[in-house]
């Protein structure tokens, strides 16, 4: 049985994606009042009636840990007023990266917030979260679960807005996903040959660029966070002397100052509004409002 959403409640900085996501659903906006007390802690209170409604939480959780608090207070304070189903929609979903133990005494993290916001949400609506040794976010969510694919929507932006494009991807293990977004903008494609010495250290070759020194490099990548590879790719497109290159990511992080460094030496940047950031160019309301009709 498909559910019938009736409210959207919105902790996501970007309110004209709210505003996109509940007109497309035809959601009535939910009504919060939600401020600090001196001390620092939540107060938060709901204006409408929830009671048996089906609620949907649009929430920004770049920089989780400021943001989990107030997104668990609200979806406990709707469970305790009666509202039905509460879905959370999450277009970038954070704790994926340590998802083994590397070294003795980690903790596994990804799955124990995969638990965390099992237990406070009925289903869980994301875009492109960075899976890398699980295979679906079903290996660690217990409920149920759509990753939405942004691949059309960047292929799309490319054929419109960028002349002759090669396509390059950060990785052998990122090949499928570019090839798809290659052959969907109708462009070529390659992927780099890295070597990754640390955090901060990664060592970078383009098999056969020189094939394209006519075309206008575009690196896609799901996340840009510290930036370091594509800061390497760039001074070496540079010595190689091709024209000047266009960086484009699903999910801006812009870890330590990166989207200045690079666009320091003439990258275009260009993320979709999963994470506000002045580079949204590609806007992913509709394919979240699908994924909410197909996740029913």
């Amino acid at each position: 049985m498909t559910t019938i959403w009736h409210k959207l409640y919105s902790l996501h900085e970007d309110k004209a994606l709210a505003q996109r996501l509940g007109e497309s659903l035809g959601l009535e906006a939910g009504r919060l009042d939600m401020r600090h007390f001196p001390d620092g802690e939540s107060y938060l209170r709901i204006l409408d009636e929830v009671k048996n409604r089906n609620v949907v939480v649009l929430a920004d959780l770049y920089q989780p840990d400021r943001r989990i608090l107030p997104l668990l207070l609200l979806a406990e304070t709707l469970r305790d007023l009666g509202a039905g189903e509460i879905l959370l929609v999450a277009p970038y979903l954070p704790y994926m990266r340590q998802d083994k133990r590397f070294h003795s005494g980690e903790g596994v993290t990804s799955r124990y917030f995969a638990k965390l916001l099992s237990r406070y949400f009925s289903a869980l609506v994301t875009v492109d979260p960075h899976l890398h040794r699980y295979h679906d976010l079903s290996e660690i969510y217990d409920i149920p679960t759509r990753a939405g694919h942004a691949a059309p929507l960047i292929a799309e932006w490319i054929a419109a807005n960028v002349d002759k494009p090669v396509l390059i991807g950060p990785d052998s293990e990122s090949e499928q996903w570019v090839a798809a977004v290659a052959k969907q903008a109708g462009a070529p494609f390659t992927v780099l040959s890295k070597t990754r010495r640390g955090d901060r250290d990664v060592e970078v070759s383009i098999p056969q660029i020189e094939r394209w020194r006519d075309h206008t490099p575009v690196l896609v990548d799901d996340i840009i966070s510290s930036g370091h590879t594509m800061l390497e790719t760039l001074s070496h497109l540079t010595r190689l002397g091709l024209p000047d290159a266009v960086c484009l990511a699903v999910h801006g992080i812009f870890a330590e100052s990166s989207d200045e460094k690079l666009t320091a030496i003439a990258c275009r940047l260009v993320t979709s509004n999963a994470i506000p950031h002045p580079t949204n160019a590609i806007d992913i309301g509709g394919l979240l409002a699908d994924s909410i009709r197909v996740l029913g």
